[in-house]
């Protein structure tokens, strides 16, 4: 008897809808999976066995084809077992077809029966919407998670055999419906606040306008100046997730299998690689396809404290995703492509020793090995980050005599008016939402420069002896500073401001 059922695979973000066609004829005995699956597709057999021995079920004992089409496409993971399962049981009219047809099947078989949750739930929990399947049958555990679909009836089940029940319409399963995002002032609650920081006003303005306009960030610092303590407290101001930003993000940490909340995320993700992490840990790939730190730090900031200890080769790896905002993985079995639209905030010392520059602790490092130091970060690199910023430590008694600093809330506040300007002001433009993402053309429409600004701008460059992508970033961050402030025009104190966070370039250790 022939049967087909449905599931799906992940590939990058996305899922495509795998058909998983069950024939039991005569001729033969066992199993034969084809249809390109992986060796966790392949151990599948085992499991269903097991599985149906522990439900009160028995495998076919004639020759038992399964075939998972498209045939041309890679299956990986456990998450065909419950459709195999199931597809072996309707061909062996143990289970109705009624629902079959309309149904999305998605999980992986414990040895006792028991279901068992997978990731990518919510990119499949997409696919069979959007190929219009009414139904997506999903362990308990991933139920919320695919629930946040709307116009799918999401069914949580715990074992095989409650599976088969439901489709025998021997037991009742109510949709699991979808939580509620929660409110916004509720989802940016976060454990860090800006209150925390007394003093660095400097490095927190910087930080305002880096959240404001999207801007990357390279703190340069001694040990212990609060680096690492400002870089944690970027995601606090920056605005909500909008919905879709939510969806996607959730889709990407539901892909890496890190999704372990309730629905859609609500905070920005904040990642914090250390300085061993491999290039491919970094951009995404490896033998089974998974998103790298920069995806996962995507719609969020991505912190790489330490950054000249981090592998040459491994920086830069950052070069593409940092200026097309996506990061495209091509090998020789697979070619995908995952979104990388971050906020890369980097910290470093100015010297191996960490005290060149300190106010009262003497460096002991020659200037070679700083101008080495340096050079561990390539110009390119640097050239892609907006801005450069020097962070001073604080004094003892300046430290316990400083007031609270400015809390997150109304700092929050001001980057996001500034971002709904740039919202209107690059509204129907694909893929641009900040000014840190336009391209020349908008350079020209949207940071006119009067002539006192002009001039600055061009001795600056002569002295720093900027690139053409410094030109075009120190634009952007004047663009920036302009909206934080209200002005429809780029005033020369813009410009001034944004030419100081580039003096930290690699001119200006004097190279």
């Amino acid at each position: 008897m022939f049967i087909r059922t449905y599931a799906a695979s992940v590939v990058g973000i996305d899922a495509v809808r795998v058909t998983v066609e069950v024939n039991i004829a005569g001729g033969g005995l066992g199993l034969y999976l084809v249809g390109l699956p992986d060796n966790a597709v392949k151990e599948s057999e085992q499991r269903i066995r097991a599985a149906f021995e522990n439900s009160g079920e028995k495998m076919s004992g004639r020759k038992v084809v399964v075939n998972l089409a498209p045939a041309d496409l890679r299956k990986e993971g456990a998450s065909f077992d419950l459709p195999i399962a199931v597809g072996i049981l309707a061909a062996m009219q143990r289970v109705s077809e009624r629902k079959l047809g309309e149904t999305m099947l998605c999980g992986e078989l414990s040895l006792d029966g028991t279901v068992m949750p997978v990731r990518g739930i919510l990119p499949m929990a997409l696919t069979a919407r959007e190929v219009g399947l009414k139904r997506l049958i999903v362990a308990t555990e991933n139920a919320a998670e695919a629930a946040v679909v709307e116009g799918l009836e999401v069914i949580g089940v715990e074992s095989l055999r409650q599976t088969i029940d439901f489709l025998n319409d021997d037991c009742t399963l109510l949709p699991t419906q979808p939580v509620e995002r929660q409110a916004a002032d509720a989802a940016t609650r976060y454990a860090e606040d800006f209150a925390d920081v007394k003093g660095q006003s400097h490095v927190k303005r910087a930080l305002e306008i880096a959240a404001a306009g999207g801007h990357n960030v390279l703190m340069i610092g001694s040990p212990g100046s609060g680096k690492t303590m400002l870089a944690r407290r970027l995601p606090t101001i920056l605005p909500p997730l909008t919905t879709d930003e939510a969806l996607e993000t959730t889709k990407i940490h539901s892909v890496a299998g890190l999704q372990r909340f309730e629905g859609l995320m609500h905070l920005r993700p904040f990642r914090a690689p250390h300085h061993t992490a491999s290039p491919v840990s970094l951009i995404g790939g490896g033998q089974s396809p998974r998103p790298g730190e920069v995806s996962l730090a995507h719609n969020g900031v991505l912190f790489l404290d330490e950054l000249p200890e981090f592998g040459r080769s491994v920086l830069e790896v950052l070069r593409q995703p940092l200026e097309e905002k996506q990061i495209v993985v091509s090998r020789a079995r697979y070619n995908v492509s995952y979104p990388a639209n971050f906020t890369l905030v980097a910290a470093m010392n100015p010297c191996p020793c960490g005290y060149y520059n300190h106010p009262t602790k003497e460096c002991v490092c020659s200037p070679g090995s700083v101008h080495r130091y340096m050079g561990r970060i390539s110009g390119p690199l640097m050239d892609r980050i907006d801005m450069h910023i020097e962070v001073t430590p604080i004094a003892p008694e300046e430290l316990q005599s400083a007031a609270e600093g400015e809390p997150s809330s109304v700092i929050r506040e001001r980057v996001a008016r500034a971002r709904a300007i740039q919202r209107a002001r690059f509204q129907g433009v694909a893929g641009v939402y900040t000014n840190a993402r336009m391209n020349t053309a908008m350079l020209r429409d949207y940071c006119r420069l009067d002539e006192a600004s002009d001039l600055l701008l061009r001795r600056a460059m002569e002295r720093l002896s900027l690139s053409a992508r410094a030109y075009d970033r120190i634009l952007k961050v004047a663009r920036t500073i302009a909206d934080l402030e209200g002005r429809e025009q780029i005033a020369a104190s813009d410009v001034a401001e944004a030419i100081g966070y580039r003096s930290l370039d690699r001119e200006a250790w004097g190279k």
